[in-house]
């Protein structure tokens, strides 16, 4: 379990594929207090550290993980999103997130808003009716807050130290992005569509 805030900014060093894809992430972590099948949250991914050294660890992606995320995108010099586990009694400063991908969705545009980043992105069917106004999702492991949504997309300001903190500082149109919903909106929904099927009945 994590919370979206993120903590460091890895880097890929090596891509290995084979029937799965190994991947070496150099890290800032301390290695020695990262234990051997411990779960880091990597661009909002949760995989299983399956190696370490003192200047990084490495994981293995299976082809499922592949094809629902945007880790195929990946290559050596890609920076990535980090955060260790939560821990009871750590501070819970964004929101709960399992680390699961519910889907990946395109950076549609970036503008300036101040001094914060205002982004646009696509938003598909499927997963439109969990993303509202004020609400919280996860994108690339990063916690954030909605600010619009339409037929078309939603909308994100990012302020200067979250660009700063993560790799939104260095995003462009047309990058993939890991998004998880709000495991809050996903029981609403499924409430709200129990509710209406009991109606038909």
């Amino acid at each position: 379990m994590f919370t979206g805030i993120v903590t460091d900014i890895g880097r890929v060093d090596l891509v290995e594929p084979a029937g799965d894809t190994k991947f070496v992430i150099a890290s800032s972590y301390d290695s020695a207090s990262i234990a051997i099948g411990a779960s880091i949250c990597c661009s909002g991914v949760c995989l299983t550290v399956t190696d370490k050294s003192p200047e990084w660890f490495s994981v293995t992606v299976s082809a499922e993980t592949l094809a629902c995320t945007n880790l195929a995108d990946w290559a050596v010099g890609t920076e990535v999103n980090l955060e260790r586990a939560l821990k009871v009694g750590d501070e819970l400063g964004g929101h709960i997130v399992s680390g699961h991908v519910d889907g990946v969705v395109e950076i549609a545009d970036i503008s300036a808003d101040g001094d914060s980043l205002r982004f646009r992105f696509t938003l598909p069917d499927d997963l439109a009716p969990y993303i509202a106004p004020k609400g919280s999702v996860c994108l690339n492991g990063v916690s954030l807050t909605v600010n619009e949504v339409d037929a078309t997309g939603f909308g994100i300001n990012i302020i200067p130290h979250t660009q700063e903190m993560t790799t939104f500082g260095k995003a462009r149109a047309g990058d993939r992005v890991n998004l998880e919903i709000d495991v809050l909106a996903r029981y609403v929904a499924r409430l709200a569509e129990s509710s209406a099927l009991k109606e038909t009945l």
